[in-house]
Protein backbone atom coordinates (compact mmCIF):
# COMPACT_ATOMS: atom_id res chain seq x y z
CA UNK A 1 0.00 0.00 0.00
CA UNK A 2 1.36 3.16 -0.66
CA UNK A 3 1.40 5.67 2.40
CA UNK A 4 2.18 9.10 2.53
CA UNK A 5 5.20 8.34 4.28
CA UNK A 6 6.18 6.40 1.52
CA UNK A 7 5.14 9.21 -0.40
CA UNK A 8 7.46 11.72 1.02
CA UNK A 9 10.28 9.40 1.16
CA UNK A 10 10.58 8.25 -2.25
CA UNK A 11 8.28 10.70 -4.28
CA UNK A 12 8.81 14.03 -3.52
CA UNK A 13 12.48 14.04 -4.02
CA UNK A 14 12.05 12.51 -7.54
CA UNK A 15 12.31 15.50 -9.49
CA UNK A 16 14.62 18.39 -10.03
CA UNK A 17 12.96 21.75 -10.69
CA UNK A 18 12.27 22.16 -14.29
CA UNK A 19 14.75 21.78 -17.20
CA UNK A 20 15.33 25.74 -17.90
CA UNK A 21 15.12 25.29 -21.82
CA UNK A 22 13.61 21.98 -23.93
CA UNK A 23 13.57 22.19 -27.47
CA UNK A 24 10.22 20.88 -28.42
CA UNK A 25 7.76 21.98 -30.57
CA UNK A 26 -15.32 25.20 -13.88
CA UNK A 27 -13.50 24.86 -11.95
CA UNK A 28 -14.58 22.65 -9.03
CA UNK A 29 -17.99 22.33 -9.22
CA UNK A 30 -17.85 20.59 -12.72
CA UNK A 31 -17.23 16.56 -12.85
CA UNK A 32 -17.13 14.75 -14.81
CA UNK A 33 -15.41 4.58 -34.62
CA UNK A 34 -17.26 4.72 -37.30
CA UNK A 35 -14.85 3.78 -40.26
CA UNK A 36 -15.37 2.01 -43.60
CA UNK A 37 -16.25 -1.23 -41.89
CA UNK A 38 -18.82 -0.08 -39.51
CA UNK A 39 -18.62 1.24 -35.65
CA UNK A 40 -16.00 0.80 -33.25
CA UNK A 41 -17.82 0.16 -30.09
CA UNK A 42 -17.08 0.43 -26.21
CA UNK A 43 -16.67 -3.66 -24.94
CA UNK A 44 -17.10 -2.08 -21.62
CA UNK A 45 -20.92 -0.83 -21.88
CA UNK A 46 -23.23 -3.71 -22.10
CA UNK A 47 -25.93 -2.80 -20.93
CA UNK A 48 -26.61 0.43 -23.30
CA UNK A 49 -30.01 0.42 -25.85
CA UNK A 50 -27.29 1.50 -28.20
CA UNK A 51 -23.70 0.81 -27.21
CA UNK A 52 -21.50 4.41 -27.59
CA UNK A 53 -19.46 5.01 -30.73
CA UNK A 54 -16.72 6.80 -31.72
CA UNK A 55 -16.13 8.19 -35.29
CA UNK A 56 -12.47 7.00 -36.33
CA UNK A 57 -13.60 9.44 -39.71
CA UNK A 58 -13.84 12.73 -36.92
CA UNK A 59 -10.55 11.83 -34.86
CA UNK A 60 -8.06 14.19 -37.15
CA UNK A 61 -10.63 17.02 -36.88
CA UNK A 62 -11.26 16.53 -33.43
CA UNK A 63 -7.43 16.46 -32.39
CA UNK A 64 -7.09 19.99 -34.67
CA UNK A 65 -10.22 21.07 -32.76
CA UNK A 66 -8.77 20.44 -29.07
CA UNK A 67 -5.45 21.94 -30.25
CA UNK A 68 -4.66 25.55 -30.64
CA UNK A 69 -3.09 27.33 -33.63
CA UNK A 70 0.71 26.75 -33.66
CA UNK A 71 0.58 24.75 -30.34
CA UNK A 72 4.15 24.44 -28.55
CA UNK A 73 3.52 22.12 -25.57
CA UNK A 74 5.36 23.85 -23.19
CA UNK A 75 4.40 27.75 -23.64
CA UNK A 76 0.48 27.38 -25.35
CA UNK A 77 -1.74 28.34 -22.77
CA UNK A 78 -5.45 29.80 -23.89
CA UNK A 79 -6.69 28.04 -21.17
CA UNK A 80 -5.65 30.33 -19.00
CA UNK A 81 -4.05 27.40 -16.35
CA UNK A 82 -1.78 28.65 -13.67
CA UNK A 83 2.27 28.62 -15.13
CA UNK A 84 2.98 25.82 -12.56
CA UNK A 85 0.49 23.30 -14.57
CA UNK A 86 2.43 23.87 -17.71
CA UNK A 87 4.15 20.94 -19.26
CA UNK A 88 7.79 21.47 -18.37
CA UNK A 89 10.62 19.00 -18.78
CA UNK A 90 12.64 18.18 -15.22
CA UNK A 91 15.05 15.61 -14.08
CA UNK A 92 14.48 12.20 -12.62
CA UNK A 93 16.32 10.04 -10.07
CA UNK A 94 17.83 7.57 -10.43
CA UNK A 95 16.60 4.47 -10.38
CA UNK A 96 13.15 5.32 -12.09
CA UNK A 97 12.02 3.17 -14.71
CA UNK A 98 11.57 4.68 -18.35
CA UNK A 99 7.88 4.73 -19.62
CA UNK A 100 6.25 4.91 -15.79
CA UNK A 101 4.14 7.30 -14.55
CA UNK A 102 3.98 9.24 -11.27
CA UNK A 103 0.87 10.98 -10.04
CA UNK A 104 1.26 13.36 -7.19
CA UNK A 105 -1.52 14.61 -6.13
CA UNK A 106 -0.81 16.70 -3.64
CA UNK A 107 1.05 18.74 -6.18
CA UNK A 108 -1.40 17.95 -8.76
CA UNK A 109 1.51 16.68 -10.79
CA UNK A 110 1.79 13.88 -13.43
CA UNK A 111 5.64 12.92 -14.48
CA UNK A 112 6.14 10.42 -17.52
CA UNK A 113 9.37 9.02 -17.15
CA UNK A 114 11.50 9.13 -20.41
CA UNK A 115 14.73 7.11 -21.23
CA UNK A 116 17.23 9.43 -20.75
CA UNK A 117 16.64 10.43 -17.25
CA UNK A 118 14.66 13.34 -17.34
CA UNK A 119 10.28 13.17 -16.87
CA UNK A 120 7.71 15.43 -18.74
CA UNK A 121 5.49 17.11 -15.93
CA UNK A 122 2.06 17.89 -16.81
CA UNK A 123 -0.40 19.41 -14.40
CA UNK A 124 -3.97 17.36 -13.58
CA UNK A 125 -6.90 16.92 -11.66
CA UNK A 126 -7.81 14.37 -9.73
CA UNK A 127 -10.12 12.69 -7.72
CA UNK A 128 -12.69 14.43 -5.23
CA UNK A 129 -12.32 13.32 -1.29
CA UNK A 130 -12.88 9.67 -0.72
CA UNK A 131 -12.90 9.12 -4.37
CA UNK A 132 -9.55 9.20 -5.27
CA UNK A 133 -7.55 5.68 -4.68
CA UNK A 134 -4.16 5.68 -4.26
CA UNK A 135 -1.90 2.54 -5.90
CA UNK A 136 -0.30 0.79 -8.72
CA UNK A 137 -1.86 0.00 -11.81
CA UNK A 138 -0.75 -1.14 -14.98
CA UNK A 139 -2.19 0.90 -18.24
CA UNK A 140 -3.39 -2.20 -20.02
CA UNK A 141 -5.68 -0.12 -22.87
CA UNK A 142 -4.99 3.05 -24.69
CA UNK A 143 -8.05 4.65 -26.35
CA UNK A 144 -8.20 7.82 -28.89
CA UNK A 145 -11.76 9.33 -28.48
CA UNK A 146 -12.88 6.98 -25.82
CA UNK A 147 -16.49 6.63 -25.15
CA UNK A 148 -17.70 6.75 -21.65
CA UNK A 149 -20.56 5.48 -19.51
CA UNK A 150 -20.36 6.66 -15.76
CA UNK A 151 -20.03 3.44 -13.63
CA UNK A 152 -23.30 2.17 -11.75
CA UNK A 153 -22.28 3.60 -8.35
CA UNK A 154 -22.05 7.16 -9.77
CA UNK A 155 -25.46 6.99 -11.09
CA UNK A 156 -26.24 5.42 -7.53
CA UNK A 157 -24.26 8.52 -5.64
CA UNK A 158 -25.66 11.48 -8.16
CA UNK A 159 -28.52 10.25 -9.73
CA UNK A 160 -29.12 13.55 -11.00
CA UNK A 161 -25.42 14.48 -12.71
CA UNK A 162 -25.06 11.21 -13.97
CA UNK A 163 -28.48 9.24 -14.65
CA UNK A 164 -29.32 10.85 -18.24
CA UNK A 165 -25.85 9.48 -19.52
CA UNK A 166 -26.73 5.72 -18.52
CA UNK A 167 -26.58 4.45 -22.03
CA UNK A 168 -23.24 6.07 -22.52
CA UNK A 169 -22.01 9.12 -24.57
CA UNK A 170 -20.33 8.99 -27.60
CA UNK A 171 -17.04 9.91 -28.14
CA UNK A 172 -16.04 13.54 -29.07
CA UNK A 173 -14.60 16.85 -27.64
CA UNK A 174 -17.36 16.96 -25.00
CA UNK A 175 -16.91 13.41 -23.55
CA UNK A 176 -16.08 13.68 -19.91
CA UNK A 177 -13.10 11.16 -21.01
CA UNK A 178 -12.10 14.05 -23.86
CA UNK A 179 -9.72 12.91 -26.55
CA UNK A 180 -7.43 10.20 -24.82
CA UNK A 181 -7.41 7.89 -22.05
CA UNK A 182 -5.30 5.63 -20.65
CA UNK A 183 -7.01 2.43 -18.81
CA UNK A 184 -5.95 1.34 -15.26
CA UNK A 185 -5.36 -2.04 -14.16
CA UNK A 186 -5.19 -4.09 -11.05
CA UNK A 187 -4.05 -7.90 -12.68
CA UNK A 188 -6.63 -8.25 -15.06
CA UNK A 189 -9.63 -6.07 -13.41
CA UNK A 190 -10.63 -3.06 -15.05
CA UNK A 191 -10.32 -0.13 -12.23
CA UNK A 192 -12.31 1.97 -14.03
CA UNK A 193 -10.11 4.50 -12.85
CA UNK A 194 -8.57 6.73 -16.13
CA UNK A 195 -5.80 9.13 -16.65
CA UNK A 196 -7.95 10.76 -19.54
CA UNK A 197 -8.34 14.30 -21.33
CA UNK A 198 -11.45 16.78 -19.80
CA UNK A 199 -13.66 19.13 -21.81
CA UNK A 200 -13.66 21.35 -18.83
CA UNK A 201 -9.38 22.42 -18.69
CA UNK A 202 -10.50 25.20 -15.93
CA UNK A 203 -10.62 21.96 -13.63
CA UNK A 204 -6.77 21.18 -13.57
CA UNK A 205 -4.93 21.63 -9.94
CA UNK A 206 -8.16 21.22 -8.68
CA UNK A 207 -10.04 17.53 -6.92
CA UNK A 208 -13.31 17.28 -9.25
CA UNK A 209 -13.27 13.69 -10.32
CA UNK A 210 -15.10 10.50 -9.74
CA UNK A 211 -11.52 9.05 -9.03
CA UNK A 212 -9.26 9.48 -12.38
CA UNK A 213 -6.89 12.27 -13.31
CA UNK A 214 -7.78 14.40 -16.12
CA UNK A 215 -5.40 16.37 -18.09
CA UNK A 216 -6.17 19.30 -20.78
CA UNK A 217 -7.09 17.67 -23.89
CA UNK A 218 -4.27 18.75 -26.21
CA UNK A 219 -1.35 17.65 -23.12
CA UNK A 220 -2.86 14.29 -23.02
CA UNK A 221 -2.44 13.64 -26.95
CA UNK A 222 1.44 15.02 -26.39
CA UNK A 223 1.38 12.12 -23.74
CA UNK A 224 -0.84 9.31 -25.17
CA UNK A 225 1.92 8.67 -28.09
CA UNK A 226 4.56 8.14 -25.48
CA UNK A 227 3.10 5.51 -22.85
CA UNK A 228 3.24 1.86 -24.09
CA UNK A 229 0.94 -0.97 -22.99
CA UNK A 230 1.93 -2.35 -20.21
CA UNK A 231 3.42 0.71 -18.38
CA UNK A 232 2.77 0.87 -14.76
CA UNK A 233 1.36 4.02 -13.00
CA UNK A 234 1.69 4.99 -9.70
CA UNK A 235 -1.09 7.17 -7.73
CA UNK A 236 0.44 8.25 -4.82
CA UNK A 237 -2.28 9.50 -1.85
CA UNK A 238 -3.26 13.27 -1.48
CA UNK A 239 -2.54 14.65 2.05
CA UNK A 240 -5.86 15.18 3.69
CA UNK A 241 -6.46 11.11 2.90
CA UNK A 242 -3.21 9.30 4.09
CA UNK A 243 -3.02 11.56 7.82
CA UNK A 244 -2.96 8.92 9.34
CA UNK A 245 -0.06 6.92 7.62
CA UNK A 246 2.25 9.88 8.54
Amino acid sequence: MLTRRHFVVTSAALFSAPIAAYAESDAAAADAAVDAAGPIVDPEVKTAARAPISNSAMWDTWDAQVTPANFDLMTTNPWGLDQRFMPQLVEANSGLRAGDIHVDAIARYLYHIRNDGTAMRYGVGIGRRGLYEPGTYTIKRKVKWPTWRPTDAMIKREPELYEKDANGVDGGPTNPLGSRALYLFVGNRDTYLRIHGTPRPRTIGYRVSSGCARMVMAHIINLYDEVTVGSTAYLYPAEDSTAVHS
